[in-house]
């Protein structure tokens, strides 16, 4: 069996929560990335003896649209998908059973399903450090319960909680701008993974591109771009008491 670490992480914190559960499933781990706008990923090809851990970030409750039209165009042919999605302590709503529909058209089995939680990419108080040590330790056994239910050849689909048809998107709205500490580096533009970016001139942005997934603010090595100070305090205003209290990892079997 190959495991295939299939992720779709702008700021990192899909990847964190999907790293500890590929590691705890075992084997060597083959990284596909989601977010590089220069893969073919119609190229990315599986076997029915593969396993992948398939992993997005929620996106207002949503599966991010590039995700799912990089998902769909990889060859899984019968590989069996541990489902992850990942949100900032809010609400994951749709997003898994968006994040199933998607895999099963690209030829996945669904084997299992976890929802995790990591730092908000965009009010980064919120869950602020996750996935933290409870966490890996929580992930850590729903992979162990995982890698039980592959020994026993169990191939049962899990129930994932969601609605279809899913909920409408809410689009992209927080576009981050550069600052006037910008150097033109180009780094956000190369890393951006919608090629919102002008390569050209990284100070011009295709808003209409942008996914507000917010990479360019974490690859910046100036700190140089930032979303609207105004957008940025009524955000954390809404999600102030959406994102009380700690929310737990969850796992489907």
């Amino acid at each position: 069996m190959r495991l295939y670490e299939i992720c779709f992480s702008p700021t990192g914190g899909t990847k964190k929560a999907a790293d500890i559960l590929a590691k705890e499933l075992g084997g060597e781990i083959f990284s596909v990335d989601l977010t590089d706008s220069k893969t073919d990923f119609s190229g990315v090809s599986l076997t029915a003896e593969d396993t992948a851990v398939l992993a997005v970030p929620s996106y207002g409750g949503r599966v991010p649209a590039l995700a799912v039209k990089r998902i769909a165009a990889i060859q899984a042919n019968g590989a069996s998908a541990v489902l992850v999605c990942v949100y900032g302590n809010r609400a994951y709503e749709d997003t898994l059973v968006e994040l199933q529909d998607t895999a099963k058209k690209a030829g996945f089995h669904i084997l299992a399903a976890v929802a995790a939680v990591a730092e908000h990419s965009i009010a980064r108080e919120f869950a602020a450090g996750r996935p933290d040590e409870q966490d890996r330790i929580q992930l850590t056994e729903f992979a162990k319960s995982i890698r039980a239910k592959i020994a026993a050849d169990n191939a049962s689909e899990p129930a994932i909680p969601g609605n279809r048809p899913y909920k409408k998107s809410s689009g992209a709205g927080m576009v981050p701008k550069p600052t006037k500490d910008c150097t033109a580096c180009g780094i956000c533009a190369e890393q951006c993974p919608a090629q919102a970016i002008d390569r050209a001139d990284p100070k011009k942005v295709d808003s209409s591109a942008c996914i507000s997934c917010m990479r360019c603010v974490a690859v910046c090595p100036h700190s140089a771009r930032k979303v609207n100070a105004v957008m940025l305090a009524a955000v954390h205003a809404m999600l102030k008491k959406a994102c009380a209290g700690r929310k737990p990892c969850e796992l489907y079997l």
